[in-house]
């Protein structure tokens, strides 16, 4: 087959993607490592991470502790996420139907299940932000009202244009984060000119040393809890990843994929920082944007803008908000569509992203959800952290390999295969996310927003993340050895710190097949 043959060729930006979650065909996977950057980068590099990069300001740090704080959430989310990046290839599908391997046939719903959640979080707080930007840019620099009708505009002007892109698919939504890569970098870095005359690094927070001893025992909760809100931003694309490197070629080197996830966020510290030290010049000249009780940093961040820079601001908004948005919906819409196979990826994605615009609706005019959005995304990364623990080890321990015909038993509402297990769950990996993710939840301790039952056993200081990840790290390894899983799901090479049964494998049978219920098909661990 020649190079310039059509069936090598890019389709165009127009033409909507018709792959839901079933494998990409080799001749389709043209994308590049560089792709997924742009696209991961992309995602985040918006007014939504300037918000979670003012958080180590609202707990009370100095400027250059909540550079330490957001250093640490940065880096180390970056590399809980970057191995999430290697199912994409390997399967050409995303990372929940990858997840049948570990979960099961049945269990891979609750990756599903988790990206829903995850994009609707994070949809809606880059919605948010980026719409009350482009309406306070727009009242300082044309005079609009900021009235109600005002943000209904707003968001949704942001919230169809999204969708839009979303429904396009893949390749308009690279299209469009190439664009947001570059503008969105430029107008960070022109905002860097327009503050660096009121910016002090020396910005002292409540943690000064002539505090009294109370504040002082705040110091490490208020710490570790930034650098967690800071860490659930990579990780929130944990579940994601698949969706945009599943167009890589499999051939392509681990480490170029892997490398790839890690740098773009890395390159978030580009908004991270300008999100921190843009608060605290709020913090010093208009501390009533930063009060804890109520924050507003957009409102803070135009209060102390020069007036050149609101242009800049709104086109920031529009640009960011459609970068996170399309990152966050299309990837659930996709989904979606495997776990409601009568509807086609276009259908799912239409009826996500009405639902995710209602809710935005809802929760900005209806219920106070805009102030508490942080804590619902950072109990969802709770829950998410785990899973991708069960993931990565699954990926270990089979040493990266997989049956791409048996990961898509559930989307085609059969039965068995390798995956099968005992009725379509593999309750070592689910065990493992569920009790991981109580653990985390009940550790949880997020200053002034949410501290779970056991939250202040540690002193006060939030070590949930840390310990859902060791819990499901040593529960999942741990069922490996003492109740190993089928020969069957291992490849030729057989497994990493794990041990094997010898058990037929179910064969693959649908509704109205001559084999379906036969006691073949019933082998694997009673299923």
């Amino acid at each position: 087959m020649s190079e310039n043959s059509p069936a090598t060729s890019s389709p165009s930006l127009t033409e909507v993607e018709t792959y839901g979650v079933e494998r990409i065909p080799d001749a389709d996977r043209t994308a590049s490592p560089l792709d997924l950057f742009r696209v991961a980068f992309g995602g985040a590099n918006t007014f939504s991470t300037c918000v979670l990069g003012a958080f180590p300001i609202l707990f009370g740090l100095s400027f250059w502790q909540g550079l330490a704080a957001t250093l640490l959430g940065v880096v180390v989310g970056a590399l809980i996420l970057c191995p999430m990046a290697m199912f994409g290839p390997v399967n050409g599908t995303n990372n929940a139907v990858a997840s049948s391997a570990h979960l099961g046939v049945h269990g891979r719903v609750v990756g599903s299940f988790l990206s829903l959640l995850t994009a609707v979080a994070f949809f809606s707080i880059s919605v948010w932000s980026s719409g009350d930007a482009l309406v306070g840019g727009a009242h300082r620099l044309f005079g609009l009202e900021q009235n109600d009708l005002s943000y209904v505009v707003a968001y949704a002007l942001f919230g169809c244009l999204v969708l839009a892109v979303c429904v396009y698919g893949f390749r308009f939504m690279l299209f469009v984060n190439k664009i947001a890569v570059t503008s969105a970098t430029l107008l960070f870095l022109l905002g860097a000119i327009a503050f660096a005359g009121d910016f002090d690094p020396s910005y002292a927070g409540a943690f000064t040393a002539s505090a009294d001893s109370a504040t002082q025992a705040l110091f490490w909760p208020s710490f570790i809890g930034s650098a967690l809100i800071v860490l659930s931003n990579p990780v929130s694309f944990g579940a994601f990843l698949g969706d945009w490197s599943r167009y890589i070629p499999a051939n392509t080197p681990r480490r170029k994929v892997v490398g790839a996830a890690f740098l773009s966020q890395i390159a978030t510290l580009l908004p991270f920082v300008f999100g921190l030290a843009t608060a605290s010049i709020i913090a010093a000249k208009a501390p009533k944007y930063v009060d804890p009780a109520a924050p507003d940093f957009v409102g803070g961040l135009l209060a102390i803008s020069p007036s050149w820079f609101f242009l800049p601001v709104c086109l920031l908004a529009l640009i960011g908000g459609m970068s996170t948005g399309t990152t966050s919906l299309y990837g659930t819409g996709l989904d979606f569509s495997s776990v409601f196979p009568k509807l086609s990826r276009v259908q799912a994605t239409i009826l996500v992203g009405v639902l995710s615009i209602a809710f935005i609706f809802i929760g900005r005019f209806g219920f106070n959800l805009v102030q508490s959005i942080s804590t619902f995304a950072t109990m969802i990364i709770t829950c998410t952290t785990p899973w991708m623990v069960v993931m990565m080890l699954g990926f270990y321990t089979r040493r990266g390999w997989y049956d791409p015909d048996a990961l898509q038993v559930f989307n085609r509402r059969q039965r068995g295969g390798r995956y099968w297990f005992t009725h379509g769950w593999n309750w070592r990996g689910m065990t493992a996310w569920w009790v991981g993710a109580v653990v985390g939840v009940l550790f949880t301790n997020i200053p002034g927003q949410f501290v779970g039952p056991l939250g202040d056993l540690a002193n006060g200081i939030d070590i949930s993340l840390p310990l859902s990840l060791a819990v499901a790290a040593v529960l999942y390894l741990a069922m490996l050895r003492l109740f190993p899983e089928p020969r069957a799901v291992y490849g030729p090479e057989g497994p990493r710190l794990a041990r094997t049964i010898d058990v037929p494998v179910p064969p693959i049978t649908g509704p109205g097949t001559e084999s379906e219920g036969t006691p073949a098909a019933l082998a694997v661990e009673g299923g």
